[in-house]
This record gives C-alpha cells, structure tokens and sequence, in this order.
C-alpha cells in the first residue's frame, strides 16, 4: 500500500512541474478538436479563426491548475473584448470532481472536458497545467508548462506581442 501511494505521488508531483515555456519554432498549426463544454455545447477550435485562443489543460487534483483558475478567469475578462478567448480543457476521465470544483469556484471562460485524453495527446501536455497560446491564424505560438502565481503575466505578454502583429 505505501509503495502504491508513493508511486502516486510520484506522478502527481511529475504532472504538477515547474514552468516552463516553450516557443513554437515553425509555426506549427494547432490540432483541432471538437469538445463538451461544462453548460453541453460543442466548442470547435477551428470555428475560432481570428482570435487568439488560451488553451490551459487542467484536473482537479492539482493544486496550482486550482490556483491559476481565478487568474485565468481575471485574464478572460479582460482580453475578451479584444478578441481572445481562455478555455479550460479539463483531461480527467470522470469529470466529477472538476464539477464540484466548479460549482464553487465559478469561471466565466468555457470549460471543456476531455475525458478520452485524445485532446492532451494530440497537445503533447506532460505537466500540469499546460497553457498553449494560439494565434489569430491558428498557429501554436508558446506553450508553458506548470504555474506559480505571476506565470499569468507571461501569458498577458504573448497575447500582447499577438495583440501588436
């Protein structure tokens, strides 16, 4: 039982790394995908040209996806106007607990669920969070892996060089 629990902790800890941010070097096109949103409609992201899409893959069990959330939220806010979109992608397979979660910490961006992991995969998420900054042509701009409080302003100054182009 403990090795179990060790081994557990052991990949929860690999999922909840520290940050990192990568730059997409050729200007790879962002996979598209079809997902449920918590309110039940369908969000596509190829519908989205033309804005610039915040794509942060979260669950519930980890604690810093929980701390970004309101961060996000703040960000959603005020970039909406200027057509930027945040969607949470949560990749658990039974969405539960991200809908308690939700029910007490209330978002006013989209939140959608990715149950089968095929989203995470096609995105190659290996920590959690990861947020992937698409451009207006959907293009993968950045990808940053991780978060502590102050990682939302890195997010503020991709879509700000997006925002100038």
């Amino acid at each position: 039982m403990r090795t179990l629990l060790l081994s557990l902790l052991l990949t929860v800890l690999s999922y909840c790394a520290v940050s990192a941010k990568v730059h997409a070097t050729d200007s790879a096109q962002a996979p598209d995908f079809t997902l449920k949103s918590l309110t039940g409609v369908n969000l596509r992201l190829a519908e989205q040209r033309g804005e610039i899409i915040v794509l942060n893959f979260w669950a519930s069990w980890c604690s810093p996806c929980l701390q970004e959330m309101p961060a996000l939220d703040q960000l959603a806010n005020k970039y909406r106007p200027l057509g930027v979109q945040v969607w949470g992608v949560n990749v658990e397979a039974d969405s539960r607990a991200a809908q308690k979660y939700l029910s007490k910490t209330q978002v006013q961006f989209p939140i959608l669920f990715d149950t089968e992991n095929s989203v995470s995969e096609r995105y190659q998420v290996q920590a959690m969070p990861t947020t992937v900054i698409i451009n207006q042509h959907g293009d993968v701009f950045s990808v940053h892996r991780g978060y502590k409080p102050g990682y939302e302003q890195k997010y503020e100054d991709d879509i700000k060089t997006l925002l100038r182009n």
